[in-house]
């Protein structure tokens, strides 16, 4: 007994001292062949100052050299060829650590079989999904079932154990409630009734069917069924063409919900855009990067603007043309022939009753909006004065808010507020209110989903250097300032062909945000220079998004819209791409282009107002008013 205690003793003390004389070796656990890594090796012995370290693979070995400072190697390298290496070095006997490398192409296989697979197959849940489990079997060493298993409990999990993310899908269901409550309460039927008093003649009618999907601001399937079902009968009577309604519905819908400070999109965008600056090690505060890429969403706002503009001039061209002076002077509101796919609205979730109150909707929206703010700087001012800053400005509050937090707080006191007005004025019993909450927060859950599912492939591409490879590949041959207009095109092409605008932001911001980061840092730009082109490209991630949901066939906003307005939906997207392509064309030469070299995009903007009206003067086409009979 006494021997095994004495060996044993022998043995603890061999392994303390190894353990003394140890170099400990920090390197990642895989990385793709031709991209720097670090290599970190401490506890160096001060005898020792200068080590050479050994990358020993079965067919090559690659060595470099470390300085030895303060005790400690740091040093960057990389290798050329893929496999898996063991680090040894003669200098550091003790030295022990292994590292896999990857082909440097396989980081963009998760991302571009999401994109892929989402235009073919038109399911972008399924996509995302395959998307991240290819790229854990890459990351987990092409281990098929451990992949499998580490895509539920690694990523998907890791993704919703974030405060700030848990907060974004709390406050994106708690907005869909107060939608649910204000569309059964009879609110937002109560703002449409309002607005369709200024309805008198066909100039007036389309201004307030645009008023009306402004006023709907905050969802666009709400947008669209409320403007599409309630302005139909006017502008029927007005002669105005159900090609031009269901294009005035779908040109107010998602560009609205999607520019607009507060809607049931806000949760989706800012949660993304927290995730790619948290991806880069930016501190910024994602609602404030959201509020800073708005004047440079250039397509919402200009075909916003747009429906306006033809409206107003009453002058329109191509098919749009044809369909309006058909309606103004036959009075066929459709085309002869014209087959309708009717809408099968579910009656439970709208107002049924005959006294709807456009406060029932207008109270709920103000108390998130002005609750927003008040938290934004409650927030704000509190985080400056635990830091000692007792001068500021409104960049200083915004930057220093919790905003997540104050979303969360303004949109929990709505569905209070809603739920009180609601059964208080007998408008809906306790039990209805709270079906109408729940049924609103059920229309959330497939974005909440997906968010989840884009921040998942988003940790994917940031543990595979997804940006580090397409920055070695792009930098020699692309300017930074151009990413802004060629992420607007891909955007645009991959929401027209799946036909969702989620799917599309949700794929391509986790991989945009970081490529914009490296590649100005490679160009070495100025701070500024490299902030103007993260809002330039998050900002056409937005709007590229909007341009080919809007031009899609198969997008559900634009079916919703054709069906909403009763419009047979060939006929829809016919009369309508011409105008969105065209938009589209012009804010990209105008707006996404000329604001990445500095031009200040309120002129851009501008400069977009004058081209659409020039167009309209040049191409468009007067056509004739018409009265009520």
């Amino acid at each position: 007994m006494p021997n095994v205690r004495r060996i044993s003793i022998i043995f603890l003390f061999t392994f303390l001292l190894s353990r003394i004389n140890a170099q400990q070796i920090s390197v990642p656990s895989f990385t793709l062949s031709e991209i720097k890594f670090e290599v970190q090796v401490v506890d160096v012995p001060d005898s020792v100052t200068s080590a050479e370290l050994r990358f020993v693979g079965d067919a090559e070995t690659f060595v470099i050299v470390g300085e030895v400072i303060n005790g400690s190697i740091k040093t960057e390298t990389s290798l050329p060829s893929s496999g898996n290496y063991k680090i040894v070095s003669d200098d550091l006997p003790n030295l022990n650590a292994s590292i896999r490398i990857i082909p440097g192409w396989f980081s963009i296989i998760p991302p571009l079989l999401a994109i892929l697979m989402a235009l073919v197959f038109r399911q972008v849940l399924i996509s995302l999904l395959a998307g991240i489990y290819v790229g854990a079997i890459f990351i987990f060493n092409y281990d098929p079932f451990a992949a499998l298993l580490r895509v539920i409990d690694t990523f998907i999990v890791n993704t919703l154990v974030d405060h700030d993310r848990m907060v974004i899908i709390l406050f994106t269901l708690l907005f869909g409630g107060v939608i649910g409550l204000i569309t059964k309460n009879g609110g937002a039927a109560g703002i449409s009734n309002v607005i369709v008093k200024l309805a008198k003649k066909s100039r007036s009618g389309m201004i307030s069917s645009w008023l009306m999907g402004i006023a709907i601001f905050f969802d666009d399937y709400s947008n669209a069924l409320i403007v599409g079902n309630m302005m139909r009968p006017i502008t029927d009577k007005l002669k105005i063409s159900r090609e031009k309604l269901s294009y005035i519905v779908d040109s107010t819908s998602a560009p609205i919900a999607s520019l607009f400070i507060i809607s049931s999109w806000i949760g989706f965008e800012v949660g993304l855009i927290d995730a790619g600056l948290k991806s880069i090690g930016s501190t910024e505060n994602a609602y404030g990067v959201f509020i800073q890429t708005i004047p440079y969403r250039f397509y919402p706002i200009a075909a916003l603007l747009f429906v306006f503009i033809t409206s107003y001039m009453r002058r329109d061209f191509g098919a749009m043309y044809k369909a309006e002076i058909r309606a103004r002077t036959t009075g066929e509101v459709s085309a002869k022939g014209a087959v309708v796919d009717d809408l099968e609205k579910d009656g439970d979730a709208f107002y049924s009753g005959s006294k709807s109150r456009w406060y029932n909707g207008v109270v709920p929206i103000l108390v998130i909006i002005f609750g927003t703010i008040t938290g934004l700087a409650f927030t704000g001012i509190e985080t400056l004065t635990a830091n000692g800053v007792t001068e500021y400005g409104l960049q200083e509050i915004i930057s220093g808010a919790d905003s997540f937090s104050a979303l969360l707080w303004a949109s929990f006191f709505a569905v209070i507020v809603a739920v009180v007005m609601s059964v208080s004025q007998k408008v809906l019993t306790f039990d209805e209110s709270m079906n109408a909450f729940m049924r609103g927060v059920k229309s959330m859950v497939f974005a909440c989903v997906i968010l989840t599912l884009a921040w998942s492939i988003g940790a994917v591409t940031s543990e595979m250097k997804t940006a580090d490879y397409l920055i070695s590949i792009l930098s020699e041959a692309l300017s930074p300032r151009l990413l802004p207009v060629i992420v607007f095109v891909i955007c645009g092409a991959i929401s027209f062909a799946t036909g969702t605008s989620y799917g599309t932001m949700a794929i391509v911001i986790p991989i945009i945000i970081p490529l914009a980061h490296k590649m100005s840092e490679v160009a070495g730009m100025s701070s500024l220079d490299s902030e103007l082109i993260l809002y330039g490209v998050v900002s056409s991630v937005l709007a590229g998004s909007v341009w080919g949901d809007h031009c899609s066939p198969i997008s559900d906003t634009t079916i919703l819209s054709s069906m909403a307005s009763k419009c047979n939906h060939v006929d829809h997207v016919r009369t309508q791409l011409p105008y969105a392509i065209v938009v589209g064309l012009i804010c990209m030469v105008l707006g996404d282009i000329p604001t990445a070299f500095g031009l200040s995009p309120y002129i851009s903007i501008v400069a977009i107002i004058a081209a659409l009206i020039g167009l309209l003067f040049i191409v468009g086409k007067k056509v004739p008013d018409a009265e009520i009979s």
